[in-house]
């Protein structure tokens, strides 16, 4: 019994570094890049949006639509390390994803990202769930479409999350009128930055 209770504890101070290390240079690197993102990522503050959304829910499985150069799938990623969970995102511009995929290596978070090159209008369809986290950054006329997609795969009790729906053009306010007016969703938007960010949890099949 001893030695069980030693080896528990040994097993977890050994996590606790790991995580800790994790924590440090992950934070780092957002931290120095903090005013650097440009090319289609999202503010600094609505990563950590999604960041507190999925440790606070303790979300394990999420899917990006838009992966741009990777400064949201780095706070996603960053708060799976803590789950124990990953991040499935999706780029369909070669040069944006290859940034992405050496910002998320630097940031230390490889190990959490399950990253696509590809189109996510066909990959959206066909990508096997169940997700229970979802973040939508890509086009906007195609918003509606994805979330018709995977409503299906989302877990009750998971989240479908969206950026820039406060803009008026593009379809993002289509979106935010389509699936304000669910019945087994509650929709509430996050308006830290101009942009905002849709959080609709799943309530019921």
């Amino acid at each position: 019994l001893i030695q069980g209770l030693c080896a528990k504890t040994q097993l977890f101070a050994q996590q606790s570094a790991e995580q800790q290390k994790i924590d440090k240079l992950a934070s780092s690197f957002l931290e120095s890049r903090r005013s650097d993102w440009q090319d289609w990522n999202v503010p600094y503050q609505d990563g950590k949006i999604l960041y507190e959304l999925i440790v606070k829910n303790k979300y394990t499985s999420a899917l990006e639509i838009g992966t741009s150069t990777g400064h949201s799938t780095i706070w996603m990623a960053w708060a799976m390390s803590k789950t124990g969970g990953k991040v499935i995102t999706i780029e369909i511009d070669k040069s944006r994803y290859k940034a992405a995929m050496s910002n998320i290596r630097k940031a230390g978070l490889e190990d959490y990202v399950d990253a696509r090159l590809t189109d996510a209008h066909e990959l959206v369809k066909t990508i096997e769930g169940p997700f229970d986290f979802v973040f939508s950054d890509a086009d906007k006329g195609w918003y509606t479409q994805y979330f018709k997609d995977l409503e299906p795969k989302l877990k009750v009790g998971g989240c479908f999350t969206a950026h820039n729906v406060l803009n008026t053009y593009g379809g993002a306010k289509e979106f935010l009128e389509y699936v304000q007016a669910l019945d087994n969703f509650s929709t509430t938007v996050n308006d830290a930055t101009e942009s905002g960010i849709s959080i609709s949890y799943k309530r019921f099949e």
